[in-house]
C-alpha cells in the first residue's frame, strides 16, 4: 500500500496552519510492507474515536487494535492520534490519513466485491427491452447464444418500437437508437442504423427510379407509423452535405418495419427503412436500393443500462456480447 498526494492529503492551506503533506509523502516507501489489517484497525479505530470500540467491530481485542495502530504508525514514523486515559483522537496529521486510507478501503472492498462477482457464472432472469426488428435480427441471435453459454441463464426479451423506462420498467437493459440524453443512464454504443429507400424491381420497372428525394412527389410511399405518438416518420436525406427531412404523401401506412419490407417486396411502393430490415431481400433480388447519394447520417445504437455499481454477471455478460468485449 502507498499513501501519497502530490499535493495534498488534508489540502490544509498555509493560512496559519501547518502542512505536513511532504512527510507524509516522503514516508511513502515505509507503507510498502504495511498490511491491510493495519490500515483496518486505524480506519476503525479514527472511526468509533474508540480502541475498545474498535476492537469489537473487528473481532480483536482492544490491545491487538493498538498494536496494531502503533505499528503502523511506527512504519510512517508519524503520530496518528492523541491518546489520554479516557479517550483518544485523531492528530492533524491523522485526519489527514484517515480521510486517504477510508476511499482506499474503499476502493479495495469495490474491488473484491466485482471479482466475487466476475468468478460467478452469469444465472437468473436477464430482461432486455429491444426494438422489434433489431431484436429479432441482432438480439435474439445473441441471447440464444448467451443462454446456450450459461445454462443458468433465463431469458425474457420484450420486443417493442416503444420507449420504456429502463429505471421503472424493471428491465436490466435496452437498445435504443439515437442519442441518449438521460444521464441516469450509462450507454454503451454497439452499432449504427443507416436508413435508405427501396423499392421492388417491379415497382421500379413500373414508376421509374428516383434520382432525388424530390422526385418522391411523384411515387407510392409506404410510411411508417410510430406505435408511441401515431405520426407518420418522416424520412430522411443528405442534400448537398445537409441533412433535409421530408414528409412524403402516404400512399399506404404500417405501423411495423417487417411489414413495410413486405409491402415493399410486393411492390406497393418505395419505403426508407434501416438497412437491416432490408438486408435479406436486397440478397435475394427482392429490392433495391435507390437514391443512395442522398442518404442520411447513420444513427448510433446503444445499449442502456441504470448507473449502479455492481452489475450482475447475467448483464455483464450481455453487454460484453454486445460490444465484443
Amino acid at each position: 500500500m502507498r499513501v501519497e498526494d502530490r499535493r495534498s492529503i488534508g489540502a490544509l492551506d498555509s493560512r496559519g496552519k501547518s502542512n505536513n503533506n511532504h512527510d507524509i509523502v516522503d514516508r511513502k516507501s515505509a507503507m510498502a510492507g504495511s498490511s491491510v489489517r493495519l490500515l483496518q484497525a486505524f480506519a476503525e479505530a479514527a472511526r468509533q474515536r474508540s480502541f475498545a470500540r474498535a476492537a469489537r467491530e473487528l473481532g480483536l481485542s482492544p490491545s491487538a487494535v493498538a498494536k496494531s495502530v502503533l505499528r503502523l504508525e511506527q512504519q510512517l514514523r508519524l503520530r496518528l492520534f492523541q491518546r489520554t486515559t479516557r479517550r483518544v483522537a485523531l492528530t492533524q496529521e491523522g485526519e489527514q490519513f484517515y480521510a486517504r486510507c477510508r476511499r482506499v478501503l474503499d476502493e479495495l472492498s469495490e474491488l473484491s466485491l466485482a471479482a466475487a462477482e466476475a468468478s460467478r457464472a452469469p444465472a437468473g432472469t436477464l430482461r432486455i427491452d429491444v426494438p422489434i426488428t433489431y431484436g429479432k435480427k441482432v438480439i435474439v441471435p445473441l441471447a440464444a447464444r448467451l443462454a446456450a453459454r450459461y445454462p443458468a441463464l433465463r431469458l425474457e426479451l420484450r420486443l417493442s418500437d416503444q420507449f420504456v423506462d429502463v429505471i421503472g420498467s424493471g428491465v436490466d437493459a435496452v437498445v435504443r437508437v439515437g442519442e441518449i440524453a438521460d444521464t441516469r443512464l450509462v450507454a454503451r454504443r454497439i452499432g449504427q442504423q443507416q436508413l435508405a429507400v427501396y423499392g421492388a424491381p417491379e415497382y421500379l420497372g413500373r414508376k421509374g427510379r428516383p434520382r432525388k428525394p424530390q422526385d418522391l412527389k411523384a411515387h407510392d410511399c409506404l410510411v411508417f407509423q410510430m406505435p408511441s405518438s401515431g405520426r407518420y416518420r418522416p424520412w430522411e436525406f443528405l442534400f448537398k452535405r445537409k441533412p433535409i427531412v421530408l414528409q412524403p404523401a402516404p400512399r399506404h401506412v404500417l405501423n411495423e418495419g417487417e411489414g413495410l419490407v413486405s409491402a415493399a417486396c410486393a411492390g406497393l411502393g418505395l419505403v426508407q427503412v434501416p438497412h437491416y430490415m432490408a438486408e435479406d431481400a436486397l440478397k435475394s433480388g427482392a429490392l433495391e436500393e435507390v437514391l443512395v447519394p442522398y442518404r442520411p447520417k447513420p444513427t448510433p445504437i446503444f445499449v442502456v443500462f441504470p448507473t449502479h455499481r455492481h452489475m450482475p454477471p447475467r448483464v455483464r455478460a450481455f453487454i460484453d456480447a454486445l460490444t465484443g468485449d
